[in-house]
């Protein structure tokens, strides 16, 4: 059922923090966030080579409008197969109205892969072959934002028969016995249980449409992660994008997996490794943090970045192929 521990997948995630127009002003380009991921996950492509996924969140789009966007491949070069997909209607605007690339609102409004939030995610085939279907970021998609999740890590659960099964006990039926679904699910559940109690606690004294915005800045992701991974064994980064705009990585209490985290007043930025963000945002060594043991750095839909803990941190057994 789950993929066997050794050094394997890759996760990017990348929150811009200023108004779109800011990056076009200061780097001559509306696609600055998209540029970076590029270079986050080229410069990671040793660790996942038969799979590659990018996922983009926009923040506060009007009702009608895609929000969150998604490409997977498994060609033969997937980082640049899923750019090249991702790339093409940027290139026909190019060619047929250039002017609007100078419009990060026009873009944002209508063209994928350019808000404000990216999770991505390089991936070696193991159990089961190499498919499509088993490419990161995966999605929970809901007509309500806050009960949207994206998902993607690098992870090896050595229980997922008993976190499978507490989905079972709870009357849910999951759709494939793999411990990304299982983790999918099992935050899933437990970020609908707080949007149900935020609901409920609110619902005399707003109107549902009101209510939707009370429960954005009510979500306690601390909460749910300390809900959701209880019970998981084994060594995991796990990265989550919210449908609202909140996010998250969070590290296991024995540091198997690695995760490092760089923040600044344009970019928060997540990483398998130090030298990646490092070379990426040509910052100081020294302004790159690890993710503790058993803690969540979790990102704010309005931008304020704290670092959680969610696991009691244990014994660092950090793996040696990750070291």
């Amino acid at each position: 059922m789950s993929d066997s521990i050794k050094h394997e997948c890759g996760v990017a995630m990348l929150r811009l923090l200023k108004p779109l127009e800011h990056y076009h002003q200061k780097y001559g380009t509306s696609l600055y966030g998209l540029n970076k991921m590029y270079l986050l996950m080229e410069k990671q492509h040793n660790r996942g080579q038969d799979g590659v996924g990018i996922a983009n969140v926009k923040l506060d789009v009007e009702a009608g409008k895609r929000y969150i966007s998604r490409k997977r491949s498994i060609a033969t070069n997937p980082i640049q197969d899923v750019f090249k997909q991702v790339n093409r209607r940027f290139v026909e605007l190019e060619e047929n109205d250039p002017e609007k690339l100078k419009d990060p609102q026009w873009m944002k409004e209508n063209l994928p892969f350019t808000g404000e939030l990216f999770l991505g995610h390089l991936r070696y085939g193991t159990f089961g072959g190499n498919t499509i279907e088993q490419c990161h970021p995966f999605l929970r998609q809901n007509n309500w934002k806050t009960r949207n999740l994206v998902l993607a890590g690098n992870f090896n659960m050595t229980n997922v028969d008993e976190l499978f099964q507490q989905l079972v006990d709870l009357g849910q039926h999951p759709k494939q016995m793999a411990d990304t679904v299982t983790i999918l699910e099992k935050i899933g559940h437990f970020l609908d249980e707080a949007n149900d109690e935020i609901y409920y606690k609110h619902k005399d004294k707003f109107s549902k449409k009101e209510i939707t915005e009370v429960i954005e800045n009510e979500l306690d992701l601390q909460d749910i992660l300390v809900q959701s991974a209880k019970y998981w064994d084994g060594g995991y980064v796990m990265c989550g994008l919210l449908g609202h705009g909140d996010s998250f990585a969070l590290r296991d209490p024995n540091a198997i997996r690695p995760a490092y985290y760089y923040k600044d007043e344009e970019v928060v930025v997540v990483a398998s490794e130090r030298p990646v963000i490092q070379t990426a945002f040509n910052c100081k060594v020294e302004d790159i943090y690890e993710i503790k043991r058993g803690h969540a750095l979790i990102i704010k839909k309005d931008g304020r970045v704290i670092e959680k803990q969610v696991r009691e941190p244990l014994e660092r057994l950090a793996c040696s192929f990750e070291r």
